[in-house]
């Protein structure tokens, strides 16, 4: 599927014209602050990531219309699909800062839950993020993911640890709410 509409946002299949949008998004010091890979994205990598992930089925990847605006917000994606044990992570950024907190990001998370549980017959959808963004974790929280547990100091950036938040959506969770 190209393109699916919702409510609040239209998901539409990541093309090659989106590498500057996703550059200038991604290399944003309020994106950045909030993702573990922090070294800054270039066009060419951007473009090997497209290619080998993108193009090859590995990685589902959309940019987020704001269906008020028809403006290009963000994107949102689902990785590391194994379709063996039917789950993928998750992972969203919402790189044009005056369209936060909009309920953007949460009407985003919902459709690529439709699309992982309805289209690609997953069982499971997991995200990791950090514990002090409280505001990313009510907004998956209101999308339909469960906290599942805290990973103390997982990760440690510039010598400061940082704890993370494990989330999951199931299947059987999914469609009790739809």
């Amino acid at each position: 599927m190209d393109k699916m509409i919702f409510d609040k946002v239209t998901l539409r299949k990541m093309a090659e014209k989106d590498t500057a949008n996703v550059v200038r998004w991604r290399n944003s010091p309020s994106v950045v602050e909030n993702f573990i890979f922090r070294t800054p994205l270039t066009e060419e990598a951007h473009l090997q990531w497209y290619r080998n992930k993108v193009l090859t089925g590995q990685v589902a990847q959309f940019i987020i219309e704001d269906n008020e605006t028809g403006l290009d917000v963000g994107s949102v994606y689902l990785r590391d699909i194994d379709n063996d044990n039917k789950k993928c992570e998750y992972g969203i950024f919402i790189g044009e800062e005056s369209c936060r907190g909009k309920g953007l990001g949460t009407a985003a998370a919902k459709a690529i839950l439709d699309y992982a549980f309805s289209q690609l017959g997953m069982n499971r959808v997991f995200l990791r993020v950090f514990a002090k963004n409280a505001a990313a974790i009510n907004s998956y929280k209101r999308a339909g993911f469960k906290e599942e547990g805290v990973f103390r100091q997982d990760v440690i950036i510039d010598g400061i640890p940082y704890d993370m938040v494990f989330m999951a959506v199931l299947f059987d969770d999914w469609k009790k709410g739809v």
